[in-house]
Order: C-alpha cells, then structure tokens, then sequence
C-alpha cells in the first residue's frame, strides 16, 4: 500500500502561479495529477512515467509542468498562467508497472486526500 500527500494548493488571481507537491511512502512507475471541479467528473491533468515520459490534457499543455525526485518519491505539478477554470480539487494518483501512460483516473488505484485550487478572475 502506497501513501499519497499533497501540499501546495491555494488561492490565486488569474494569470498567477502555484506548484503543488506530492510525496509518496514507496516507489510507484506511474505518478500523476487529477482534478475534480463542483459539478464535473474527475479529470486527468498530467501523468509522469519514472522521470521520462509524460502527458498532459491539452487544456493544461504549455501552462503545466510535471516533474518527479525520484529520491525523495515525489512529484511535483508547475501550474502557471493560472485560469479561474483551473478551479479544482487536486488529487495526487499513483499506478504501479504496466498499463500506460494514461490520464483515465479509473487506472489509478493510490489517491492522495486532495488539496484545493481556487483561481480568481
């Protein structure tokens, strides 16, 4: 069983920037970000596989940035040029070997507690 903590979020003016942190207590391939708005299905924002490979939504591509310590077991999420439609609960997700670099959350199955981003127009 992997633990997942996220830290970071908050709230910010449009056009702001904020960087959310996860850590996890164990290795997993797979490391990624989610978001739940009031209203709406959750939604994959941007996944890590070990320090390579990524993917991104296209609503998030060329504003975020994902990244991973693999020492420290953490991913990190870069979010700038922040819009009120970023408005979410971030949740931090985590899959072991195999399966692909998706951003389905229903192939995740270690979820952080979340932590709120709130952008202001």
């Amino acid at each position: 069983q992997v633990q997942l903590v996220e830290s970071g979020g908050g709230s910010v003016q449009a056009g702001g920037a904020l960087r959310l942190s996860c850590a996890a207590s164990g290795y997993t391939a797979y490391m990624g970000w989610f978001r739940q708005a009031p209203g709406k299905e959750r939604e994959g924002v941007a996944v890590v596989l070990g320090f390579g490979s990524t993917t991104y939504a296209d609503s998030v591509k060329g504003r975020f940035t994902i990244s991973r310590d693999m020492g420290k077991n953490t991913v990190y999420l870069q979010m700038n040029s922040l819009k009120p439609e970023d408005t979410a609960m971030y949740y931090c997700a985590a899959k072991g070997h195999g399966g692909s670099l998706s951003l389905r959350p229903d192939e995740y199955y270690y979820w952080g507690q979340g932590t709120q981003v709130t952008v202001s127009s």
